[in-house]
């Protein structure tokens, strides 16, 4: 089964956080929003970025019309919509607005537990980097998800 998707920055900032950038690899394709590399450039763009394969692509975000959503969410929800692949994204908003078009959303634990899937982590590394994610990184994720996180990689 191919895999595609488009990232906002969060997962690309939180992964690079608790160095996991090696996961996107899971995709065969990863689009990243010209609008979305500027916003994680600005804060000085992740050491391990150039190692991932992504294409910089382009899109009139301007057409997503919510208020509560940045450049990059907007960008990142039109080119999944466009493109009909999943949307990377740890934004409440974004994800509510993306599941309104039928988008298939995962976050970055996510990301993990695809990781898990596709045999790239085990079980116990997979667990340990969705702690991480609560512990070592900016991302507001409750320990309930967390722990949810885990409760699925026990369910696979």
């Amino acid at each position: 089964m191919t895999l595609a998707a488009v990232s906002d920055a969060g997962p690309l900032i939180h992964l690079a956080g608790i160095d996991s950038l090696e996961l996107f690899s899971i995709f065969d394709t990863l689009l990243v929003p010209e609008t979305v590399y500027q916003e994680v450039d600005a804060g000085g763009v992740p050491s391990g970025l150039a190692d991932i394969s992504y294409e910089h692509v382009e899109t009139d975000e301007r057409r997503v019309g919510t208020e509560e959503l940045d450049a990059g969410e907007r960008a990142a929800i039109a080119i999944a919509e466009d493109r009909g692949v999943i949307l990377l994204t740890d934004d409440l908003a974004a994800r509510e607005a993306a599941s309104d078009a039928d988008i298939e959303v995962r976050g970055s634990i996510g990301i993990i537990a695809l990781g898990y899937g596709r045999g790239l982590l085990d079980r116990d590394e997979a667990a340990s980097r969705m702690r991480a994610l609560q512990r070592e990184t900016s991302l507001f994720v409750t320990q309930a998800v967390v722990e949810h996180g885990i409760q699925m990689l026990d369910e696979r």
